[in-house]
């Protein structure tokens, strides 16, 4: 599983540092970043991000309200005020633009070309448009990856050492969420595991929280052995709901960070 705490502790201890270190030289400078997420900030996960950052920044002598302004913005689950709200934090001037996902990421890609990017974990930087490379990223941004495409094989590798004799997987994808590119990876991969394990594949698709009931009816009805759960911003938003699914329909899933098992 992946802990996004780690990784933005990572951001905050490194990368983040990188850009504002220029400034540390002057204590009478007080640094302003900009922190967007398409979570809502009453989400368990924001709380998880927050300390993360802030202890990393601490660890490099920067405290909120005296040697860093942080300035916060939510889109509260709604990936359609993204724009809008990184170009606020354009406006503001920020000196570091801090994006949590790829959505937020590609947002603030489309606000600025000037002010400095850290991404959080992206399932894909290249194919979503993010970076050139991972070598050598170009633009204004950076950031970290968990490699998703790559990943998603061993997944299923995982799951079916976890439940000996399963033959039918269900892979249960968010259209437009991650890129378009993406997700074709994501599944060819998914694919390519399948025929080398020789599993079955269901896939099925959510396009938003009130599509999660009928997928998993049908999974249940067709009787999947598995299920496979690609990332996605609202399925991490809707993660506890999808734990309880999957519980309920005894239904061993493998997800995509760690916080769905804590939420189930």
């Amino acid at each position: 599983m992946i802990s996004r705490r780690t990784f933005v502790s990572a951001l905050a201890g490194g990368l983040l540092a990188a850009p504002l270190a220029a400034e540390a030289q002057h204590p009478t400078k007080v640094s302003r970043l900009g922190y967007l997420s398409s979570l809502s900030r009453s989400d368990p996960t924001y709380a998880t991000l927050r300390d993360a950052l802030l202890q990393g920044l601490h660890g490099h002598g920067y405290v909120e309200g005296r040697t860093i302004t942080i300035e916060w913005r939510f889109a509260e689950g709604s990936q359609s005020r993204l724009p809008n709200l990184a170009a606020e934090l354009v406006r503001l001037r920020v000196d570091l633009l801090f994006a949590e996902g790829t959505p937020s990421a590609l947002a603030a890609k489309q606000a600025t070309s000037t002010i400095p990017i850290v991404f959080s974990p992206v399932a894909d930087p290249i194919g979503s448009g993010l970076v050139a490379t991972l070598s050598r990223p170009g633009g204004n941004l950076t950031g970290l990856t968990f490699m998703a495409p790559e990943l998603v094989g061993k997944r299923l590798e995982l799951l079916k050492e976890a439940v000996p004799g399963m033959m039918r997987v269900g892979v249960l994808s968010h259209p437009g969420n991650p890129s378009e590119t993406t997700l074709k990876s994501l599944l060819a991969e998914t694919e390519a595991a399948a025929r080398a394990s020789g599993v079955q594949l269901r896939h099925l698709q959510a396009q938003g929280p009130n599509d999660l009931d009928r997928a998993f009816t049908l999974m249940s009805r067709e009787r999947v052995d598995g299920l496979i759960l690609l990332p996605s911003v609202m399925f991490s938003s809707e993660r506890r709901r999808i734990a309880d699914l999957a519980a309920n329909n005894r239904l061993p899933t493998m997800f995509f960070f760690r916080e769905f098992v804590e939420a189930g």
